[in-house]
């Protein structure tokens, strides 16, 4: 029971995005989230065709060392005898650099949960949103949802919505994994996020 109530609440908070408020291509303050500015900031931006913006980022998936950001949190009576991990719910809070050195520059943090839901093959069911740190997106983020076939080339995810910047935001993000060591469950990922926004 105790376990049902910690998912439960992890998957709430993943429902809960920080809406920033934007005037024009400046971000205000976020203390102003009041449905006034929230209304305002429709009328304006509706009524305009949305950009595309396209980013490139790399993930690390950090599962094994002092400080991994890859953490199970539930795991089914037969999850350690599935070669797929099936039943697996983990949660992540993924480091993100603009290149694949981790000791490159960070642009932000992947946070949220994931599950393994084949039998068939490993594949994961993401949902995770992506909070920018850097200079030119602080503060917004995107929610990325879908299916991660972990072992092909490429997967795609879809980009669902967004926060900030990328408020209303729809669009794809396709993965490519670079390294993976089978020995510590250590993976980096390069991300091309190509997404629509007001």
């Amino acid at each position: 029971m105790e376990k049902m109530v910690y998912t439960t609440l992890i998957l709430f908070s993943i429902v809960v995005i920080n809406l920033q408020i934007i005037h024009g291509n400046d971000a205000i303050n976020c203390m102003e989230k009041d449905p006034n500015s929230i209304q305002k900031w429709y009328e304006k931006n509706l009524h305009h065709d949305p950009k595309l913006t396209n980013l490139h980022f790399y993930l690390h998936d950090i599962v094994s060392g002092p400080v991994p950001t890859n953490v199970p949190i539930v795991i089914s009576n037969s999850t350690a005898k599935s070669p797929t991990f099936f039943g697996l719910v983990a949660a992540i809070d993924d480091p993100l650099t603009a290149g694949p050195d981790p000791d490159s520059e960070k642009v932000g943090q992947a946070q949220g949960l994931f599950a393994s839901t084949s039998l068939e093959e490993t594949s994961y069911h993401m949902s995770f949103n992506i909070v920018f740190t850097n200079e030119k997106y602080n503060g917004s983020t995107l929610t990325i949802v879908g299916a991660n076939p972990f072992l092909h080339e490429y997967r795609e995810l879809a980009v669902v919505g967004g926060s900030g910047v990328f408020r209303l935001a729809r669009g794809s993000a396709v993965l490519k994994t670079l390294t993976y060591n089978a020995t510590s469950g250590n993976a980096i990922v390069e991300y091309n996020v190509a997404v629509l926004h007001y």
